[in-house]
């Protein structure tokens, strides 16, 4: 398929005569054998609803099967972001009424992520504003991640009591394990520059080069080409030819962030020397720095931050699917019994900012419970993502 198409859906009213145009939750349209898709629920920032995951995971197979096209490339409707993230307020309302539906959510969300991490053909995602989340974990997947000064990057699943997940102790791997251990434990957002000096993208663009990207797509060779001479078209695309590498704000605190982040620290012991060198450090964007990734760190749950702690420490060690099958096992558990429902509520919902975690504090951890969150809810072959490899 090699012409530029699109589709709109009908939705009828309940009296059989059509009352409005939807849009697709996933664009599609083929411009010079590339793939364009485009994530379609801007008022959410196109977080991820069940319909987008299977919608989209329909597109990707379409994408991968179809010999006409030859590459894909991710974005986000509207001015807000690629992706909020998974619909965590869908997510909270299933578990709410006792629906079931809320896992199925999730292990279709997974397979999507796998999907697009082993997607066989070349993935350029287009991170302009919000990547959050579940829309980090998609845009990692792909070969060539497109940020700008607009991008807030981030995976902040502690803070609504779950864990940074859909494959990111796999991509977050690549990172130096203090630095992963900062940022999958805090939270902390990342800006188009930080995510370059982490090596969470691959270029780093002004917001209004995304802009017409589609005319010069029309410009690059896409057949008769190898797969590195494709690659290489692809990024002329989407890198300026006057590059300029942007200053990273958390560059200079490299440092503080392999000090107090040690692989060896336990969850305690990181809050604990957070807290005694904000009692003694005079410097004001150091000052800045601690009290920053302290409050974060302190207004996270416990419980997933010792989780979280120690899958990551195991995440390097294992495999895609592996990390897949550990992180859906912690997330099944954290929402059916554990802190998830009571995030959602403090954070994003009544939004009062007092989480009542349980346990409260880090004292009252123990290593059991920490286990108990890590062991899977299933033997091994009756895992629902057993079959990845």
């Amino acid at each position: 398929m090699s012409e530029v198409c699109e589709r709109k859906d009908v939705v009828a009213s309940e009296s059989g005569k059509f009352a409005a145009l939807r849009e697709p939750v996933v664009r599609m349209r083929v411009i010079n054998r590339v793939a364009i898709l485009t994530l379609n629920r801007p008022a959410a920032i196109n977080a991820l609803s069940h319909e987008m995951i299977r919608e989209l995971a329909t597109q990707l197979e379409h994408c991968r099967t179809d010999g006409g096209i030859v590459a894909v490339v991710l974005q986000g409707a509207g001015k807000r972001g690629f992706c909020a993230g998974g619909d965590v307020h869908a997510l909270h309302g299933m578990r709410q009424r006792n629906e079931d539906g809320w896992q199925q959510f999730l292990i279709d969300e997974y397979r999507l992520s796998y999907a697009a991490h082993t997607f066989p053909k070349p993935v350029v995602a287009l991170l302009d504003g919000a990547t959050i989340g579940g829309g980090m974990a998609l845009g990692q997947a792909a070969r060539l991640r497109v940020v700008t000064e607009r991008t807030k990057m981030a995976m902040p699943e502690t803070g609504i009591g779950v864990l940074p997940d859909v494959g990111a102790k796999r991509f977050l791997c690549k990172l130096p394990v203090e630095v992963e251990l900062y940022v999958g434990l805090t939270g902390v957002v990342l800006t188009g520059a930080e995510a370059l000096h982490f090596q969470l993208a691959d270029v780093c663009v002004p917001s209004e080069w995304l802009g017409s990207f589609e005319e010069r797509l029309l410009r690059i060779a896409t057949t008769n080409v190898s797969a590195d001479e494709l690659m290489n078209s692809l990024r002329t695309v989407f890198e300026p030819p006057c590059n300029i590498v942007p200053y990273a704000g958390l560059g200079p605190f490299t440092q503080f962030i392999d000090r107090h982040f040690d692989r060896r620290a336990c969850v305690d012991r990181i809050v604990g020397t957070l807290h005694r060198d904000l009692e003694r450090e005079s410097r004001r964007e150091v000052r800045q720095w601690l009290q920053a990734t302290y409050d974060a760190m302190t207004s996270s749950s416990p419980t997933m931050l010792c989780v979280t702690r120690e899958a990551i420490l195991r995440g390097r060690q294992m495999t895609l699917a592996e990390c897949l099958r550990m992180e859906l096992g912690v997330a099944t558990r954290a929402i059916g019994e554990g802190d998830f429902s009571e995030g959602v509520r403090a954070y994003l919902i009544e939004k009062d900012r007092k989480p009542r975690w349980v346990p409260g504090t880090l004292a009252e951890i123990r290593p059991e419970r920490v286990r108990h969150f890590l062991s899977s809810p299933w033997r091994m072959n009756s895992h629902p993502l057993a079959d990845l490899a």
